[in-house]
């Protein structure tokens, strides 16, 4: 919907494209910059802004611009960049071209009827000719503006920046030459070093861990500060600043624990952090409480895990990339969906996951990931309502899939090209990821599934439809395996792998590629076959776990995420990791990509309990787009008694499942509470209780 008031306004997509830079280029690696491997955008350095508008009378706007502007009327150029003009009374064509290199041309126009929001047009193109008497024409391909919360004219975009608060550590403790700070648990935000005198220099190692803090030579992020009588200078970025007793990093930094040590002359008094976060409603958040204190625990460290990894975009880890990633991404927005119900935070991500045309490359390299950023559009319509991001999408999706349909090989399934990553999970065991994966082929299909619904949502002819019906009946006849009684694994050079993985399985069960009867097979001979190989990532545990709660297996999915969650909190994390293995303890646990603290120990995937615990627990899930319908199927899996609440655009869904009874109460929409047999009606803000369930 279009704002009812002034609003800052830009090229669709172009804010979280310059946002997106900004925040994937501030990962470090030992104090080395470390950017982003993949192709990166950047916003148009020159838009125009369009609106006709009908005054009954003069009307003075005031015009205020991120960039230097210039103003027509009517197909006139105005003169200068005034902060204020008259438009007389009549119709008239505005036309503001804005030009700034450095961040995103924004505008902001304020009258008493004319206003800069949404409504507005904008175009990087410049198809203007002039004729004999000074009129400019054109022809540009206008799409409405974008714009976000930007609704103070003194705070434009390019000042955009996340709150922060200061927090202390638990504990300071002398070690060796150097000081160790403990912050009780995983936190992200700039460190404040304070009561600094003397002169030398201050060395500041962090850690997840208490072993990488102390670790100098192998701990993941490091600072190196120089303290001069009159400056205080960041070797990492060569920048000075004047000297202060007390001195605020410029870089963030992941850690729970900050090993401090001086040279020279230095001494300091104390430490603290600015923690830096995204707002959130939280009256209008999820919530999940139960008979088991320890799934209770697992729910809240799963939220702040969630909280940490929810920043200017959906962000994997916090320590190490810090980077967008379109895997861990779509599951964050389901996860979110049940949390914090952050549609902005939804948006940008995809956006700046997309980037601009021309598709040179996969989302971020890897094949998989952009099949997940198709279905998290179609996800996104299903949860929000939105139809009219779809629509400014659309045209991005389209040319995102020509680069796919363009890559496939003779058979028209999807095939890894040198240039591709080929990702599907992190596993410990030998699994090769050539030729044409079945996994692959099922994302493929549900991504042309997607681009069919999207374009019958917006009344657009296409051919994705008979495209996913052709592959799935190519993929069923090459991979199903009536001997294992499963997906198999890839055609390789030709020749079929016979390997028996999860990974296309229990996609086949999520995305209904499955019929009654191997779905059944899948669950008895892939799922709950102890002889095939464990998944060790929560990544793909999630997709493992919604696939045993779709096939009503809650009973055996509550004690895997008590056993595998709670093995981490057994193991003293305080947010949820990238991986994890039941045998792994103590230090083991802190390894990966062949680096001894190299694990990520706050990744955004593995918060996925929220997710579970609010779809398949509690049961909640939208039929119709934006909750106008939804379903409550509560199964307590073993529980005692169970509550909670789901966000939805209308407010909140509340339910309660007790011995004897069950209660949903619901802000708006048309529910329908399912148990067992019976269906029973949630009118549209109101309250049911039904007895003896």
């Amino acid at each position: 919907m279009d704002k009812q008031q002034a609003t800052w306004i830009w090229y669709p997509g172009d804010f979280e494209i310059w946002l997106g830079n900004r925040f994937n280029n501030r990962r470090t690696e030992r104090g080395a910059m470390f950017p982003p491997f993949w192709k990166q955008d950047a916003h148009w350095p020159t838009v125009e802004f369009s609106k006709t508008v009908r005054l009954s009378h003069t009307e003075k706007v005031s015009i205020l611009a991120e960039g230097q502007f210039s103003l027509k009327i009517d197909g006139y150029l105005q003169f200068g960049m005034p902060d204020t003009f008259l438009i007389p009374r009549g119709e008239h064509h505005v036309n503001i071209k804005v030009y700034n290199p450095a961040t995103p041309p924004a505008l902001y126009i304020d009258g008493e009827t004319i206003k800069s929001d949404g409504s507005w047009l904008a175009t990087y193109e410049d198809k203007i000719w002039i004729d004999e008497n000074g009129k400019a024409h054109g022809s540009g391909q206008y799409v409405p503006s974008g714009y976000w919360n930007f609704d103070d004219p003194e705070q434009g975009p390019s000042t955009f920046a996340l709150p922060r608060r200061e927090e202390e550590p638990v504990s300071l403790t002398p070690m060796g030459r150097g000081l160790l700070a403990d912050f009780g648990k995983e936190t992200m935000g700039y460190l404040t070093i304070k009561g600094i005198e003397g002169e030398g220099q201050l060395n500041i190692f962090y850690g997840e861990s208490r072993e990488e803090a102390l670790d100098k030579g192998f701990c993941e992020t490091l600072d190196q500060l120089s303290i001069l009588p009159d400056a205080i200078i960041d070797n990492a970025t060569n920048t000075a600043t004047d000297r202060t007793p007390h001195y605020t990093l410029p870089m963030s930094k992941a850690f729970r624990y900050v090993y401090l040590e001086a040279t020279g002359k230095v001494t300091l008094s104390a430490l603290s952090i600015e923690y830096e976060y995204a707002p959130f409603d939280e009256a209008h958040s999820g919530h999940f409480r139960c008979s088991d204190e320890a799934l209770n625990h697992i729910w809240d460290v799963a939220a702040y895990t969630m909280d940490l990894t929810t920043r200017e975009f959906f962000v994997d880890g916090i320590k190490r990339d810090r980077w967008t990633w379109s895997g861990d991404a779509i599951q964050s927005y389901l996860m979110n969906y049940y949390l914090r119900f952050d549609t902005g935070c939804v948006r940008r991500t995809i956006r700046q996951l997309r980037g601009k045309d021309p598709v040179t490359a996969h989302v971020n390299t890897i094949m998989d990931y952009t099949f997940y950023w198709f279905k998290s559009i179609l996800d996104f319509y299903l949860y929000t309502g939105d139809l009219a991001f779809v629509r400014e999408m659309w045209p991005r999706m389209v040319t995102l899939m020509d680069y796919v349909l363009n890559r496939t090989n003779a058979d028209g399934m999807a095939e890894g090209r040198p240039d591709d990553w080929i990702f599907v999970d992190w596993v410990d065991f030998p699994m090769h990821k050539r030729g044409t994966l079945c996994f692959e082929q099922l994302l493929f299909c549900k991504a042309l599934e997607t681009m069919h619904t999207c374009a019958t949502l917006l009344g657009i002819d296409s051919p994705y439809g008979e495209k996913a019906s052709a592959l799935l009946s190519k993929v069923k006849s090459t991979f199903w395996s009536e001997e294992h009684q499963a997906f198999l694994h890839a055609i390789e050079e030709g020749e079929l792998n016979k390997m028996v993985t999860k990974f296309p399985n229990m996609f086949a069960i999520l995305y209904g590629y499955a019929d009654d009867r191997e779905r059944e097979a899948i669950l008895r001979h892939v799922l709950l076959n102890k002889q095939i190989e464990a998944i060790t990532t929560p990544y793909m545990r999630f997709y493992e776990l919604e696939a045993l709660c779709m096939m009503g297996r809650q009973a055996e999915v509550l004690p895997e995420i008590k056993a595998y969650w709670g093995g981490m909190l057994n193991e003293g994390a305080t947010t949820f990791w990238e991986k994890y293995a039941l045998s792994e303890h103590g230090t083991q646990h802190l390894a990966m990509y062949g680096r001894p603290y190299g694990k990520s120990l706050c990744h955004a995937w593995g918060a996925s309990p929220i997710y579970i615990l609010g779809r398949y627990f509690l049961g909640v899930s939208p039929t119709q787009a934006g909750y106008e319908e939804y379903e409550v199927r509560p199964n307590l899996g073993g529980l005692e008694w169970m509550e909670g609440t789901v966000p939805t655009p209308f407010g909140k869904i509340e339910v309660s499942v007790r011995p004897g009874s069950v209660t949903v109460r619901s802000d708006g929409g048309s529910g329908t509470l399912i148990l067992g047999d019976r269906r029973i009606h949630i009118p549209a803000g109101e309250m049911i209780h039904v007895q003896n369930p």
